[in-house]
């Protein structure tokens, strides 16, 4: 087929009638998979439009159909959480025939929160997923009006249609892990005072080292970099009244494990160390390291899942419950040498 569009200029659904013989309103119908069109006329249609690699205006197509079929995301920071957190929910509704529309929140006030959910309404999404791992954007969430479907990820549990990993119990694994290794001295490095994730890890360390009857020192509240971890392990390492670690994410672990090497500590012989998240780069630390991870996959499926039965109209899926992490043992623990 010999094809001769103006050079710049992209293919447009005129195009593929004329090159098809066909009326521009059949090839619409074409890409509604509408009933009423033989199984040839498409043919000829599907390929006209691959020739002239078409294609089609996704939001002309919305609006003839009363749909977008557009999910919006609300993202607040970009920690390794939230961010996977993103990529499967955007595989999963891919999957599902869905688009999504991201705002990203620069600031966490009321206001910022407003105005980001605006932006999202005005895209025509169909419903909502907010990933915001702090309190005080479901603080912000309670007292807004949102009109479409929503789930929440990282919830505290107050709003409705939440899901979430069980933080809690991947940080006990974590800390029954160091304890059934034989430690009884053990710090644990925390992530944001105001993060869901981190004040749940924390409280996961506390009750599991209270379970086990063994001496508890407070937590250390940390910023989730690799700079806190090297900057607290320095300061623990002058006294070393500890023998292992417990840092509630893998790169704060990773800068507090360049604070043992700097310090001439041999890993994991002199101390042990376990991180939280098990980020790709986890297996190729030295040595590797001893994580938590989890399931994001399975979240963004869960999600995808649950505001696409909101929007079905159909019976309601029930909010599961959290998603059990796993505890990955590498090389960067090992019984005390005591």
């Amino acid at each position: 087929m010999t094809i001769d569009l103006p050079k710049g200029r992209a293919p447009s659904i005129r195009d593929v009638a004329r090159l098809a013989g066909v009326s521009h309103q059949t090839v619409s119908r074409v890409l509604n998979d509408h009933p009423s069109i033989r199984d040839s006329t498409k043919a000829k249609v599907l390929q006209v439009m691959e020739d002239l690699q078409y294609r089609p205006n996704r939001a002309a197509r919305a609006l003839s159909r009363g749909r977008s079929r557009t999910i919006g995301l609300l993202s607040a920071e970009s920690a390794y959480g939230p961010a996977s957190s993103i990529a499967a929910i955007q595989d999963a509704a891919q999957e599902a025939g869905y688009y999504v529309n991201t705002a990203n929140l620069t600031s966490v006030d009321t206001e910022s929160i407003e105005a980001a959910l605006e932006h999202l309404m005005n895209q025509s999404v169909e419903g909502i997923v907010v990933i915001a791992p702090q309190v005080r954007v479901f603080d912000a969430l309670e007292q807004l009006s949102i009109d479409v479907p929503f789930v929440t990820l990282q919830s505290t549990g107050r709003l409705d249609n939440s899901l979430s990993v069980d933080q809690m119990t991947g940080a006990r694994q974590a800390t029954r892990h160091l304890i059934d290794l034989g430690h009884r001295s053990i710090y644990h490095l925390a992530g944001p005072q105001d993060w869901i994730e981190a004040e749940a890890r924390m409280r996961g360390f506390l009750d599991e080292m209270w379970e086990m009857d063994v001496p508890t020192m407070a937590p250390i509240l940390g910023d989730w970099t690799a700079d806190f971890g090297y900057r607290a392990g320095r300061e623990l390492l002058r006294r070393r009244d500890f023998t292992a670690i417990f840092a509630s994410n893998d790169l704060m672990a990773l800068g507090f494990m360049h604070a043992c090497r700097e310090a001439g500590l041999d890993l994991p012989r002199d101390m042990s160390i376990v991180g939280y998240d098990d980020i790709p780069e986890a297996a190729h630390f030295w040595p590797p390291l001893t994580t938590v991870r989890q399931d994001f996959a399975e979240l963004g499926r869960r999600c995808i899942a649950l505001l696409l039965s909101n929007l079905s109209g159909g019976v309601p899926i029930e909010r599961s419950d959290p998603i059990i992490p796993e505890l990955i043992v590498r090389g960067s623990t090992a019984p005390p040498a005591f």
